[in-house]
């Protein structure tokens, strides 16, 4: 689950009547409950394996391929590796600031035409920026595949980056940062909550938003953009995926037709970040103009995505905060009623180290002190006490649940594949990382939980409203 997620779940709660649990499709809470509600139909369920045909062009642009006929549609989606964990102290929102740009028009494709000639085409398409990488897909109806192909190897190309257009960009950055964080409720502290585990000094790559510093993108300039492309948007610094309704030797043609002939760049430097954990806790208090109840979070720093303790890790935030039986919910909200909401969740996949956290927004006339109790409570209980077979039983249908709908549409499988080549060793992990979850026991539940539900481990988020006085 991204900040992005949370942040939207934390603002439309917090406008929705108390028992009024229903969100957009886009917010975290939407996504727990669904998952909860298909746990039934999951257990008779056995994802589909999946026949991956994986190769490099001499530019080095790596090639991920699977068809899949059941639809005449395809997806392609292409991955740079870049994203805010590449950015410099004062130069934060790049990542993001050149997803934009990548959209304001190439050699042979106009300002905006390349929105226009997807949709004329039947098809969708958008990109994303997180911490790790930034991508960019098309799904079209698979009889113009070419036309996907081609718009994007003539950005990559050849993008068009002009001082109007960076300007334009920026500007629509800032606004975007202003309505979607700044003016939310939660939303800024929250973002900037997310960065308190790691250091700026050692670790910047993930101490930083996203989003970016209002200064930083104020200060930019047009030549600070052209060398960000010139570094990370580069053959060998992407990986293409392709899934749906093809034939792989036409394919092969297609894109060594469209991106062969792109040149390689120098390598980029690579990323660096010193941590520890547990180093002692830390607590901070924002105050939030735009919020009307205290809320805390709690923070607690994990490993990166591919270590051996992340499926005991997955399973017991489904157990603890995700869903209407979690223990969050029905100890806080309903049994104490102490919280309008409490949930955890895991802030994003990432190759350096991760965040997980717990938190609740306080009812009416409680304390958040008293909330933090209560959550403090539910955590140690976990690493004192361990899971029940019920609880482990939930979590895992729960998770098979979503794998298996992460692989059922043409997109999702495309951004499946994007995960394990950054993830594993092997694409055909693919086939076998659900088992993994699945053996996880409760042993390896509590040894998870006593390790990074240290209150050593912990960052302490207090929001309060403006009114009621904290600091920033």
């Amino acid at each position: 689950v991204d900040a992005v997620s949370i942040i939207t779940a934390f603002t439309q709660f917090t406008h929705a009547p108390p028992r009024n649990h229903s969100m957009r499709r886009t917010s975290l809470l939407l996504a727990l409950v669904a998952a909860a509600a298909v746990v039934a139909d999951a257990r008779a369920q056995v994802p589909g394996r999946i026949q991956v045909e994986s190769y490099t062009l001499p530019n080095g642009l790596k090639v991920h391929l699977v068809e899949d006929h059941s639809s005449q549609v395809v997806a392609v989606d292409l991955r740079y590796d870049a994203g805010a964990r590449n950015e410099r102290p004062g130069r934060t929102g790049f990542a993001h600031l050149f997803e934009h740009m990548m959209f304001q028009g190439s050699a042979n494709v106009k300002k905006a035409e390349h929105f226009q000639l997807v949709q004329r085409a039947g098809g969708e398409m958008n990109g994303s920026t997180t911490e790790d990488r930034t991508n960019y897909f098309e799904v079209v109806p698979s009889n113009r595949l070419n036309l996907a192909l081609w718009l994007e190897a003539d950005r990559m190309r050849s993008l068009a980056i002009t001082d109007s257009n960076f300007h334009n960009q920026r500007e629509t950055v800032k606004e975007e940062r202003r309505l979607g964080v700044d003016n939310q409720p939660y939303s800024k502290a929250f973002s900037d909550g997310l960065t308190l585990p790691y250091d700026s000094t050692d670790c910047f790559a993930y101490a930083h938003t996203v989003i970016g510093d209002m200064a930083d993108l104020n200060a930019a300039q047009v030549a600070d953009v052209q060398a960000f492309f010139d570094t990370y948007y580069a053959p060998n610094n992407a990986t293409l995926a392709v899934v749906g309704d093809f034939n792989a030797a036409e394919l092969r043609q297609l894109v060594t037709s469209y991106f062969a002939g792109i040149p390689s760049h120098v390598a980029p430097a690579p990323v660096t970040c010193e941590y520890q954990f547990s180093p002692g806790t830390m607590r901070r208090e924002f105050s939030d103009q735009h919020a009307n109840l205290p809320a805390v979070v709690r923070l607690y720093r994990i490993p990166s995505h591919d270590d051996a303790d992340t499926p005991a890790l997955e399973l017991m935030n489904i157990i603890l905060g995700q869903g209407e039986s979690s223990r969050l919910n029905v100890s806080i909200v309903r049994r104490e009623k102490a919280a309008l909401f409490a949930g955890s969740g895991i802030a994003g996949n990432r190759r350096g180290p991760g965040t997980t956290f717990a938190f609740g927004i306080a009812n009416q006339g409680v304390s958040i002190d008293h909330v933090d109790s209560l959550l403090t409570a539910q955590l140690d209980t976990i690493r004192a006490g361990g899971i029940t077979a019920d609880e482990i039983a939930k979590a895992k249908s729960t998770f098979r649940a979503r794998f298996i709908q992460t692989r059922e549409t043409v997109l999702n499988k495309a951004e499946e594949l994007h995960h394990y080549a950054m993830f594993h060793s092997s694409m055909a992990d693919m086939n076998t990382d659900l088992d993994r979850y699945l053996a996880v026991t409760n042993d390896d539940l509590r040894r998870v939980a006593t390790k990074y539900l240290d209150p050593a481990n912990a960052v302490i988020l207090i929001i309060r409203p403006a009114a009621a006085g904290g600091a920033q």
